[in-house]
């Protein structure tokens, strides 16, 4: 099923990631979320309580290929993001509100074991591995909403690549995932107050255990980790350090052969005092062809 990702976070939680799936499908999805949590933000920006308020709606398209002879798949998400944040801003209550579209995101997978690439018509008769290794790499892409006099913003200005590894181990209805992420930030040379925004990377690591009723019918319990080190600021180090920590329960319910649902809660908080709480409600829609 299609990934629809909380906007509160870089970091998302996507079960059943490395399934393998025949070559020569379209999957198109549409996502809609719920989002609402609190913000720390660096006391330097005199920013206290800071709430937020976020719906969002995501477009998706994936094609599954062959490639090197093994499965791979193709898949960009474009959000729309409408949301408000209130706060105090040196004593005083603010509120603002953002409507926009945010980064779109591309990304390739490939499985390099125990997913060979199959036509539908072979898959269907093949003996399925128990185990599934796969690499990915996404890159999301500065072209979401932004203003570099405003500290909100629904894009982020600059280019976001993750590189991936993950395995997959399907023993009778129980299968175990565990994906390992590194986010590169690119620097944003146009950050609030004409200033510039670097990032040292963020490690992320994330687990799932799943349980299959039957094909398309399935429930999932995921968590995940992620820790970044220090931003700088025109060459001023914050002492942001960033560790989040996320949980998330989901279900896939089928509604005909080409058609599923997928419905997730997912929760995120932050271990220190710079981050973000979030809770996250999210439905996505997926039709193949």
């Amino acid at each position: 099923l299609l990934l629809v990702y909380g906007a509160a976070t870089a970091q998302d939680l996507e079960p059943r990631r490395w399934s393998h799936l025949p070559t020569g499908i379209n999957f198109v999805g549409v996502g809609l979320g719920y989002s609402e949590g609190d913000t720390g933000l660096d006391p330097v920006l005199r920013i206290e309580d800071l709430e937020y308020k976020l719906a969002s709606g995501v477009a998706s398209y994936m094609r599954t290929f062959g490639l090197f002879g093994k499965s791979a798949r193709f898949d960009v998400t474009v959000p729309y993001l409408s949301g408000s944040w209130e706060g105090l801003v040196d004593g005083e209550f603010t509120k603002v509100n953002r409507d926009g579209f945010g980064d779109p995101r591309f990304r390739l997978s490939w499985l390099f074991y125990g997913a060979p690439a199959e036509t539908p018509q072979e898959f269907a008769k093949s003996e399925k591995s128990n185990t599934v290794i796969g690499a990915a790499i996404t890159v999301a892409v500065p072209a979401g909403e932004y203003f570099p006099d405003k500290l909100i913003n629904l894009g982020k200005n600059r280019w976001v690549i993750r590189p991936q590894l993950g395995v997959s181990h399907t023993r009778g209805k129980w299968t175990y995932e565990l994906t390992g992420s590194v986010f590169l930030f690119t620097d944003n040379d146009d950050f609030f107050n004409n200033t510039e925004l670097e990032n040292d990377p963020l490690y992320a690591l994330q687990g799932h255990l799943i349980y299959t009723f039957r094909p398309g019918l399935w429930t999932s319990l995921s968590t995940a980790y992620g820790n970044g080190k220090d931003a700088t600021i025109s060459g001023v180090p914050k002492d942001a350090e960033s560790k989040n920590w996320l949980t998330a329960l989901s279900m896939g319910l089928p509604l005909s052969r080409s058609q599923g649902l997928k419905i997730t809660y997912l929760r995120t908080r932050t271990q220190v005092d710079i981050g973000s709480n979030s809770d996250n409600l999210i439905l996505g829609y997926s039709q193949m062809f």
